[in-house]
């Protein structure tokens, strides 16, 4: 695949405060350099503030509100983890059906660590083979998931991963999987 395989594609970042730093700025770098155009969409008025780990990090601009996102604007959304951002994603009721629209319209979506938690919420699990940080594992399986120990996993347009070691894996398919939606978009 060339450099550029992403070439004007829209990619959707969702969070909100707390996320994981690594697991949204390492994945936009990738897809950014692939040639995707990526977007901070964030519940949160002007900015977001990340976290490595259990400390504060850096602050990002939000490109899109919310509530003037929708999903027919994107061809593709990165849920990074993060415990306070997914917390908080998932009893967002505008935030869980952002996310349900990319898998009615059968868009790839990418998520990490604690990611899968709003796609719970968005009831998009059943059947799915998924992986996640190891604390989701009982959720995914009550919500119809079958949740394996893997650094990434792909159903179908969806890719999971567990954690920021996880990245290097996650990168490569999801940039595939994109890449693949992208070709016959």
């Amino acid at each position: 695949m060339s450099k550029r395989q992403l070439d004007g594609m829209k990619v959707a970042i969702l969070v909100t405060d707390g996320f994981e730093q690594s697991e949204m700025t390492e994945p936009r770098r990738v897809l950014d350099a692939a040639g995707a155009d990526t977007k901070i969409v964030s519940p949160m008025d002007g900015s977001v503030r990340g976290w490595k780990h259990h400390k504060p990090a850096d602050v990002f601009e939000v490109d899109i509100p919310l509530p003037q996102a929708a999903a027919h604007e994107f061809e593709a959304l990165l849920l990074p983890g993060g415990v306070m951002n997914l917390d908080a994603l998932r009893i967002n009721e505008q935030a869980v059906a952002f996310v349900k629209d990319f898998f009615e319209a059968g868009k790839p979506v990418a998520a990490i660590c604690h990611g899968p938690w709003t796609l719970i919420e968005a009831e998009v699990v059943r059947g799915r083979t998924m992986t996640s940080w190891p604390s989701l594992q009982i959720d995914l399986k009550n919500a119809g998931a079958k949740w394996v120990d893997r650094e990434v996993v792909a159903d179908g347009a969806l890719v999971t991963s567990r954690k920021p070691d996880d990245l290097p894996a996650f990168n490569r398919m999801m940039l595939e999987r994109f890449a693949d939606a992208h070709a016959h978009a």
